[in-house]
């Protein structure tokens, strides 16, 4: 398995699409009931081989993602070509950026000097989609990148 099995919630809500895996593979539903029921290592080889699919369409089409801990927001742009990150640190140690409390103290401090921002850039490797996925794996979530444009706008000026 290339990247991590669904979880069983991800799993009901593409319950159409993985109806529609099955079929591609001329497995009906009383086949697939068979299947889980008499080998229920063939299942689990098709719930890994969807899962699989379902993360190389989603790695490949996103633009954008944050990873957002205590004092630290990762904001990442994953263009074409590369990864790019805008990275902001707040000094205060009071703060939780995780809370609408401490991310309301960032919105009216970003320009203090409690706050340090960093961009930097990273070609991926040889396979985009698996450096993605690690982004996924150390915390960070798919977005639509709102937060990233705006610093990205308010770095430029």
């Amino acid at each position: 398995m290339k990247y991590e099995r669904l979880t069983r919630e991800q799993l009901e809500e593409l319950h159409p699409e993985f109806i529609n895996f099955l079929a591609t593979q001329s497995i009906t539903a009383e086949e697939w009931s068979r299947i889980k029921e008499e080998q229920p290592g063939v299942a689990e080889e098709e719930l890994d081989v969807f899962s699989d699919l379902v993360w190389e369409g989603v790695l490949t089409r996103v633009a954008y993602m944050e990873n957002i801990a205590q004092q630290q927001m990762h904001l990442f742009h994953l263009t074409e070509k590369e990864m790019k990150l805008i990275s902001v640190k707040v000094m205060n140690p009071d703060i939780d950026l995780r809370t609408p409390e401490g991310f309301g103290w960032f919105k009216k401090n970003w320009q203090s000097d409690f706050v340090e921002y960093l961009t930097a850039s990273k070609a991926y490797t040889d396979d985009p989609n698996a450096d993605k996925f690690e982004l996924v794996r150390q915390g960070a979530v798919i977005t639509r990148g709102d937060l990233y444009r705006w610093f990205d706008q308010v770095i430029e000026n």
